[in-house]
């Protein structure tokens, strides 16, 4: 069970389109989440991993390097 506060024009908004459509205000948040959520794991992994590099942590590999070592230069 998630419970989630919105503001009162983006709960305007998700009543109608649920009101217009037939389906419940769950169903469209639940679409909503499902449809981000990728986006924002990926985001934060960048993050973490711009972070670790920035900080030296992390190594890196020039792509010519890396097209190299996979046969893929010219």
């Amino acid at each position: 069970m998630l419970a989630v506060r919105l503001p009162a024009d983006i709960e305007a908004r998700l009543g109608n389109l649920a009101q217009t459509t037939g389906r419940t205000k769950s169903y469209y948040a639940r679409e909503a989440i499902l449809e981000h959520l990728d986006d924002l794991e990926d985001l934060y992994l960048a993050e973490r991993e711009l972070e670790g590099i920035k900080a030296g942590r992390v190594k890196t590999i020039p792509l010519e390097e890396v097209m190299k070592q996979y046969g893929l230069a010219n």
